[in-house]
């Protein structure tokens, strides 16, 4: 306990160009990290892009190829059981014993653990009560949803608390509601002294978790910060627009890319339009001048606005901005997608 307390404040993961290749593929490419104590650290990137490669080179299951990572100070490579006895992982697959309850489940780890069957019952009921799951603790797993085979996998991680724990996409193909207690739990155990690094590929779950984030591409790091320095670095505002008749979308995005001078993306929505406003250099227009400028002048055109709007970048938008994709999409298809258009 002396230990983990003195680690706060400090850096619970470092790497320096730290690589791994598969065959041809340098799947991690020299990412650099600093990931404070008693924080949770988002990785944030699409399919493909290297998040569960560093995760689990810091986790000890891969060795890297090159560079350098260290726990809390432990080399991962040559202090590898030092490491193990401060971490714990949860995948992006549940790792529950589905014929086996709730209690089981939990029983059985703890046992292995090192915990006498008291305590070990007595633990796991805690974290059953804790997580949602104490009427379901006589259940087998295999009729649990997934939100709560999610929540049994997290409660399973955090049996002997970890100083560091590693959320591999924790919520992927969970609904909202499940999604939300996943969230609640991971606050928890952050207030109770754990680091977590989380990566996912859902942009409102770094939002809403993360104090730091890093955007990863093809293995490589392009963008660290908070939330909002990431968010200011692709533009002061964000103009959204949706209009009434989606046949003047086209002569819409014209008038706005010429008042804005910036790119404007189209929606999924058929009626929505959007658009970064950047300043550029000492006197440059107000962001809200310029927003302003442009609704008069879709007015004058004759263009019928239903919503107007002017607001911070959306994480969505610094995702995009970035890497030319979204968060939801393969490094693999964004490739085809290039050279198709080549």
């Amino acid at each position: 306990m002396r230990e983990r307390t003195a680690d706060r404040g400090g850096a619970a993961i470092e790497t320096s160009g730290l690589v791994k290749v598969f065959g041809e593929q340098r799947a991690v490419d020299g990412v650099d990290l600093t990931v404070p104590a008693g924080t949770v650290y988002g990785v944030l990137g699409p399919n493909g892009a290297g998040k569960t490669t560093v995760v689990r080179m810091l986790a000890t299951l891969l060795r890297p190829d090159g560079g350098e990572a260290r726990v809390f100070g432990h080399d991962v490579a040559r202090e590898p059981d030092r490491v193990r006895a401060r971490v714990s992982l949860t995948g992006q697959y549940a790792s529950v014993d589905e014929d086996l309850t709730g209690t089981e489940n939990l029983v059985l780890l703890a046992r292995l653990l090192g915990h006498r069957k008291p305590a070990a019952r007595e633990r796991a009921a805690r974290l059953l009560d804790a997580f949602g799951l104490a009427e379901a603790a006589d259940r087998q797993a295999k009729n649990y949803s997934g939100g709560m085979r999610r929540r049994l996998d997290i409660a399973a991680s955090i049996l002997n608390t970890p100083d560091l724990l590693f959320l591999d996409e924790p919520t992927t193909g969970l609904d909202p509601r499940s999604r939300n207690q996943v969230w609640d739990i991971v606050r928890v155990v952050v207030a109770q002294g754990t680091t977590v690094l989380l990566t996912t590929q859902y942009l409102e779950e770094a939002d809403q978790l993360a104090g730091r984030i890093a955007v990863i591409d093809r293995g490589r790091v392009i963008a660290e910060g908070t939330p909002g320095e990431l968010k200011s670095s692709v533009g002061a505002g964000a103009v959204h627009v949706r209009l009434r008749d989606p046949g003047q979308r086209a002569e819409a995005r014209r008038v706005l890319a010429m008042v804005l001078k910036a790119p404007v993306q189209l929606a999924a929505d058929p009626v929505a339009l959007t658009a970064r406003v950047m300043p550029e250099g000492a006197g440059a227009t107000e962001p809200a001048v310029l927003a302003a400028r442009a609704l008069a002048e879709l007015a004058g055109q004759g263009i019928t606005v239903d919503d107007f709007s002017l607001g911070q970048p959306s994480l969505d938008e610094v995702f995009l901005a970035l890497t030319g994709k979204s968060a939801g999409e393969s490094t693999e298809r964004h490739d085809e997608k290039r050279e198709a258009a080549a």
